[in-house]
């Protein structure tokens, strides 16, 4: 034992202060100075034999209970503490664990603990998030929200196709019948049947309004600075409103969306979806959008109708009535030059959790600097789910002398499962091939083809949100992700904004 050394300061220290001794009574007993065992405490000067066997003596503790072994705070535990991503700049050698450990076994276990907290923690805000994301109800008293947003979230979490809306367009589509043109077709109707005179009016007349019903004179004016495409929707979405008014509000019970503005708000859209129906009559358009491999400017030319009337009505094709067949799920969403939302909406319902559409890497933020192309690509999730996306810009009224553009960005998706199948045979190693039986549709639409091999190229990787996303490789982040601390420090500097990671 002579030979051996034992720095076991902490212990000593721990038998004094549990004994309520000070160092001078404590090198009084032990018959040392009281600055010797002060570098003992300090591990500054070792054991030797005969100053353990007069502990074990005097104080009745094991001569093992004087070797360091790392068990007081755990030092797997401490080990796994470092190991985390956000700590792994500051990660210490063995000799440092087993000196934390022994030296303050209580701050050790508080450290293990306030981890392991922290852990418990990051999974219940993970939990939230995706209850958020999925739109499910706390048990606690939600805000009250704005009739527009509480529209929103019905529309967002609902499939977008109404079955009943689909036969009150079918009605309107027989009564215009097929001998003229549609625009001349609508402004006959209305003339006809409801005594409504259509006009269009300058911008002087009209700068901001793009349509104002004038009871009195039964006349129905239209803005000039509206788009063809976006007359004819005007003028039936009227038709819609006049001729089939209980169906909408049939509807709007069905979706018990609450509030005299909210149920305005949500009669106004479910006619606009109505008119989009009576535009682009269900069966004609899906045969067609199959033919044309759901090329949405094609089939925009062949309806006279623009890029977001489209993409609306390829979402909607999901009626499984009277033994009709649906469409392609696809997913749709539209928002502005700042970046605010104006629309989700899905054929099995916005896929809020996965997909999100707040990322700033999805090309519907790109489209801006390239309008009127359409930016194909394929993106991947957080959980690995391939998409499709199809994302232009959208132009808003015309615009005179001095305005500037008001201009949208459409972005239409749909799950590739096929390239996730892909993706995942090639991470195995197999050369697997899908099946006839496991082709999925996505590869009949067009522009797939003018994209690379996912195993050659990779998608985009993707998250819902900077708030919810995970990844910590992007350098496109403005926000940390609410499931995991900022961890910042003076040494290390991310790209984000602040310095986020």
């Amino acid at each position: 034992m002579a030979d051996t050394k034992i720095f076991a300061g902490p212990r000593v220290r721990r038998i004094r202060t549990s004994l309520d001794l000070t160092q001078t009574a404590m090198a009084q007993q032990l018959d040392i100075s009281p600055s010797y065992l002060n570098l003992i405490e300090r591990n500054q000067r070792p054991l030797t034999a005969q100053l353990v066997l007069k502990l074990v003596a005097t104080y009745q503790v094991a001569p093992e209970d004087l070797q360091p072994t790392g068990e007081g705070g755990s030092v797997p535990a401490l080990r796994e503490v470092f190991a985390d991503p956000l700590l792994s700049s500051e990660l210490p050698g063995p000799g440092e664990l087993l000196e934390l450990s022994d030296g303050a076994p209580n701050a050790a276990l508080g450290i293990v603990k306030l981890y392991r907290a922290y852990r418990e923690q990051q999974e219940r805000l993970s939990d939230l998030s995706r209850l958020m994301g999925e739109g499910g109800e706390l048990s606690q008293p939600s805000v009250t929200q704005l009739p527009v947003d509480a529209v929103r979230s019905v529309f967002e979490s609902t499939v977008w196709s109404f079955p009943s809306l689909e036969r009150a367009a079918e009605r309107i589509t027989a009564a215009l019948g097929d001998n003229q043109g549609k625009m001349a077709a609508l402004y006959t109707l209305l003339r006809a049947d409801h005594g409504l005179a259509v006009q269009v009016l300058p911008v002087e007349t009209m700068p901001v309004w793009k349509k104002r019903l004038d009871r009195h004179s039964g006349r129905l004016f239209i803005s000039e600075r509206l788009p063809r495409e976006e007359r004819a929707e005007v003028l039936a979405q009227e038709l819609v409103l006049r001729r089939e008014s209980e169906a909408l509000d049939e509807e709007i019970e069905l979706l018990k969306i609450e509030g005299d503005e909210a149920k305005r708000l949500a009669r106004m859209e479910l006619a606009r979806y109505t008119a989009l129906c009576v535009l682009m009559p269900y069966n004609k358009f899906l045969q067609t959008a199959e033919r044309l491999k759901y090329d949405p400017l094609l089939l925009a030319t062949r309806f006279e109708t623009g890029f977001s009337q489209v993409a609306e009505r390829l979402v909607s094709l999901q009626d499984k009535s009277s033994g009709r067949r649906a469409g392609l799920p696809f997913f749709a969403m539209q928002i502005d030059q700042g970046g605010n939302l104006l629309r989700r909406i899905g054929a099995k319902g916005f896929p809020v959790a996965r997909f999100g559409g707040n990322c700033p890497k999805l090309g519907i933020h790109a489209a801006f600097a390239k309008p009127d192309e359409i930016i194909s690509e394929r993106v991947v999730g957080e959980d690995s789910t391939v998409y499709l996306t199809l994302s232009k810009t959208i132009d808003g009224p015309h615009e005179g002398a001095g305005d500037r553009p008001r201009r949208t960005a459409v972005l239409l998706g749909i799950e590739d499962v096929q390239a996730k199948q892909r993706l995942a045979a090639a991470k195995e190693g197999t050369a697997k091939r899908v099946s006839p039986s496991e082709r999925f549709d996505s590869e009949n639409v067009a522009h797939t083809r003018y994209l690379p091999d996912p195993v050659q190229v990779a998608p985009l990787a993707i998250g819902p949100s900077c708030r919810l996303c995970e990844r910590t490789d992007c350098v496109a982040r403005s926000a940390p992700p609410i499931t995991r601390p900022l961890g910042l420090d003076d040494l290390v500097q991310g790209f984000g904004a602040y310095g986020l990671t």
